[in-house]
Order: structure tokens, then C-alpha cells, then sequence
């Protein structure tokens, strides 16, 4: 069978300016050290990610809330071979973690060696801001208060 002729293409960088106008709440929450969820108010269900508008009963009644920052690993990977854009990055972990609300939230987990990471440890959920200058969220080490 024969191969087709191709052409290999240049590298493609694409930057996009996200609109951010129906969850700005949850930005501005970061900033401020929280993380946000809404919560439909016409059938109660909890989003994270925050949504504008209800996926469960299509309600665009939502309310802001603030989430626990306590949370329990339910499973995790270490990434060693990064997508072209994270290419500056040391390898990293990122992790699933279960709030006490019930809601997941897949984060990026620091301040731990690979070798301390366990599903069912606790870790803390902490807003923070990116080298770049963006508000973020990654999970961090859980002290007993």
C-alpha cells in the first residue's frame, strides 16, 4: 500500500482571549482567595466548573457559592511527558479530588513528593495566581486545624 503524499506543517500557537462575562464571580473569587460554584436555584444542583445555566433543568437561575477548601483525593497521574505548551513546566501531578459538597474538581497538586500521594488523603483546595498572572486553583497540603 502505498503512502500518501504529505506535507509536514509548521507549528501552529494559537491565544485566545476566553470570554469570561458569565462567570466572572468565580474569576474575581480566585483573586480573592475562593473558589466559587453556582447552584441552580430552581432544582438545587451544585456546578463545578461554575455553569451560567442550569445543563439538569435548563434554569438560568443560579446562585454563587463558596466552596469547602477540604478535599480527598479519589485518584491522580503524574504527568511526565507534557503537551507542547506545558513544555516549561517540571513534570507535574494533577489529581481528582471530592469536596465535601460532593462536587469533583480536577486540579493540579503541589507541595507533595509523588511518593506521599495516596487516594483518601486530604488535601486543601487553595485559589492561587499562575506565573502568567491568571487566578487558578491547584490542590495543596492539608494541615489539621
Amino acid at each position: 500500500m502505498a503512502s500518501m503524499p504529505s506535507l509536514k506543517s509548521r507549528e501552529i500557537k494559537i491565544v485566545h482571549n476566553m470570554p469570561i462575562s458569565k462567570t466572572l464571580p468565580f474569576w474575581e473569587g480566585l483573586k480573592q482567595g475562593k473558589v466559587l460554584a453556582t447552584k441552580c436555584k430552581k432544582c438545587e444542583t451544585l456546578y463545578f466548573p461554575p455553569s451560567a445555566d442550569c445543563p439538569n433543568c435548563l434554569s438560568s437561575d443560579m446562585e454563587w457559592i463558596e466552596l469547602s477548601d477540604e478535599a480527598e483525593i479519589e485518584t491522580f497521574t503524574h504527568v511526565v511527558i507534557r503537551p507542547t505548551s506545558f513544555q516549561q513546566y517540571k513534570p507535574y501531578t494533577v489529581a481528582i479530588g471530592r469536596l465535601k459538597e460532593g462536587v469533583k474538581v480536577l486540579a493540579w497538586l503541589t507541595g507533595f513528593k509523588l511518593s506521599q500521594i495516596k487516594v483518601g488523603m486530604k488535601v486543601k483546595l487553595t485559589a492561587k495566581i499562575t506565573p502568567e498572572g491568571n487566578p487558578t486553583y491547584a490542590f495543596t497540603p492539608f494541615e489539621e486545624k
